[in-house]
């Protein structure tokens, strides 16, 4: 497709209706996922390791098919070789990422701690913080591999204190990826099964013979995955259900427009869904990244996806000033914000609503997917508004504590029993009186 990126003016009379439909983006269900999805998921639920040992032999194409889920195990020793197969620089770049991304999560744990107070009467209050039990991670195979994933989702999860991480990677034709094993190594992965697609999510949220039920399941997966997290969330915790790719750019004008141009690329390239957008004051700047984009797109292989996704969902929009492009941010919600600007911190503390905000020019959102630390798994299609990154708080619940003196239950009691009688609720108003001296 040739690439045809629009542009936009915030001063035109319709831009609003113009942005709208630009980021209009309908998650449809797909009817015939949803019913396969359906059946998977029932039938694992009704039959097991029989069910799920059945769809993997069958749509990952396993050669000469395993003849029990035991086949299916990724031994530590199998981790440990994977990690020492690798070149030496893919092994010392994991291992930095990794650091990295555990650091940044054990200061947000720092930072989420219970706590208790004592009110005069002797009364304690609070709140603690426990860890969840059991967890899944999923983590996409096939055309693609995705060592970060494993990273970002199970470092945190290790650093929550989470007791076991089962980690399932679909393995299409039997083909282990081994950065993913090595990733999974370096992460602490208490288990690794080569299994994905609906039937894995079924087996991590019902449990079979051999694969103990998990509390959560986080990760991405294709569209099968999305509609099988869907449905099991109720019976575990989900993380999210993640749409395409996003990426937006606020620039003065300041930064090489061949830097923006490929910050654009490195979200179109993921999906022809993917969305880039820049906002910018300067209309001159906007034509210099529009030729950098135009020089720099024929030389990238992913070119075809780039130029689809350019087209389809993205823009090069003309702003008033960084102010309004602030505003203008806030409405989009953006999973990647960029500032690249002379001034970042100015403009991103009018920002409200981002999933992760990168700042000054040399903060590439590339650099954030892999190895700054803070956690690469965003909100998107505008939940920013109301969503966070994945961090270990994903991984803890929160128990409250109430531990109320006998002073306490005499004015408490009073409180509560006023309210339960006006509620219709008589025995939750005795069970009150009841702890009042006065009142037996």
């Amino acid at each position: 497709m040739p690439l045809q990126i629009r542009t936009f003016d915030s001063s035109a009379p319709d831009f609003k209706q113009q942005l709208d439909s630009l980021l209009a983006f309908e998650a449809s269900t797909d009817d015939a996922i949803e019913h396969a999805v359906a059946a998977i998921l029932q039938d694992v639920k009704t039959r097991g390791d029989a069910a799920v040992l059945e769809y993997t032999n069958r749509l990952d194409r396993i050669p000469g098919g395993a003849a029990s889920m035991a086949a299916f195990d990724v031994t530590g020793e199998e981790l440990q070789a994977a990690l020492a197969s690798l070149p030496e620089a893919q092994r010392a770049a994991l291992q930095t990422a990794a650091e990295r991304i555990r650091v940044f999560h054990q200061r947000q744990k720092q930072e989420l701690g219970g706590f208790t107070y004592t009110e005069p009467d002797g009364t304690v209050l609070g709140q603690k913080i426990t860890p969840l039990d059991r967890v899944g991670i999923y983590v996409p195979g096939g055309k693609a591999a995705y060592p970060s994933s494993v990273l970002m989702n199970a470092i945190p999860a290790k650093v929550a204190g989470v007791g076991e991480i089962i980690m399932v990677v679909p393995t299409p034709d039997g083909v282990k990826n081994q950065m993913v094993l090595a990733a999974a190594a370096i992460a602490g992965v208490t288990r690794v099964i080569t299994i994905g697609g609906a039937q894995a999510v079924g087996a991590l949220a019902y449990g079979t013979d051999t694969i103990a039920p998990v509390d959560k399941i986080v990760g991405p997966g294709n569209a099968y995955v999305a509609a099988a997290k869907r449905r099991v969330f109720g019976t575990v915790g989900i993380d999210m259900i993640a749409g395409p790719s996003e990426i937006l750019v606020l620039c003065d004008g300041s930064t090489d427009p061949d830097w923006v141009a490929m910050d654009l690329f490195s979200q179109a390239e993921h999906d022809e869904l993917a969305q880039a957008i820049m906002l910018c004051p300067d209309a001159g700047y906007i034509a210099r990244v529009m030729a950098s984009i135009h020089k720099l797109l024929p030389d990238m292989p992913r070119r075809d996806t780039i130029s689809t996704s350019l087209t389809d969902r993205g823009a090069l929009i003309k702003v008033r000033d960084m102010a309004e492009a602030c505003a203008i941010a806030n409405d989009i919600a953006a999973e990647h914000l960029e500032i690249s600007a002379e001034n970042p911190q100015q403009w991103a503390e009018q920002i409200r609503h981002a999933g992760a905000m990168f700042l000054g020019r040399f903060s590439s959102e590339s650099l954030g997917d892999y190895c700054c630390g803070p956690n690469h798994v965003l909100p998107t299609s505008r939940t920013a508004r109301f969503s966070s990154p994945l961090g270990v708080y994903d991984f803890q619940k929160r128990s409250s504590i109430i531990h109320v003196s006998e002073a306490g239950a005499q004015t408490l009691g009073k409180v509560a029993a006023e309210l339960a009688y006006g509620e219709g609720l008589q025995a939750h108003a005795r069970s009150a009186e009841l702890r009042i001296r006065d009142a037996q």
